[in-house]
């Protein structure tokens, strides 16, 4: 059993699948980065300086000055904040991902080849394969045009 499983862990596929899982979640913390970083920072500025961490909705009615206050309390939120940020991230790396496809595949397509010219045709009379520049066919010797 110990061998089935170290045949399995050391199959190609398997090796491939953990390296892309460790690289997709570097990947994810930089885009994480990217987004909460550079990117937010200049929409909520345009925004009158709306810090999206901190957009939430009190659920019980009562008013708190940040999140960390009303979470602090104990009090219900919705932190619709961190959901657009969350948002962003997820549409960034699907962009990415998506063009990284379309790279890929670019790159791997080969061009159909080209069909190969007939060498060879139908006799119109006698229905055997002949040679395309035979004038008359050899099995029944009709002129062929």
């Amino acid at each position: 059993m110990l061998k089935e499983f170290r045949d399995f862990t050391m199959r190609g596929n398997v090796l491939d699948l953990a390296v892309a899982v460790i690289i997709g979640g570097a990947f994810g913390k930089i885009i994480s980065s990217l987004v909460n970083d550079i990117i937010m920072p200049p929409i909520g500025l345009l925004l009158n300086g709306v810090s999206f961490s901190d957009l939430f909705l009190s659920l019980n009615g009562q008013t708190y000055i940040s999140l960390a206050e009303a979470q602090a309390a104990g009090a219900p939120v919705l932190a619709y904040g961190m959901f657009l940020k969350n948002v962003v991230d997820f549409l960034i790396i699907a962009l990415v991902v998506f063009l990284m496809i379309k790279g890929v595949n670019r790159l791997g397509r080969k061009p159909a080849p080209a069909p190969a010219a007939p060498t060879t045709r139908e006799c119109p009379y006698c229905f055997t394969t002949i040679p395309i520049q035979a004038t008359r066919c050899p099995h029944c010797t009709s002129d062929l045009k």
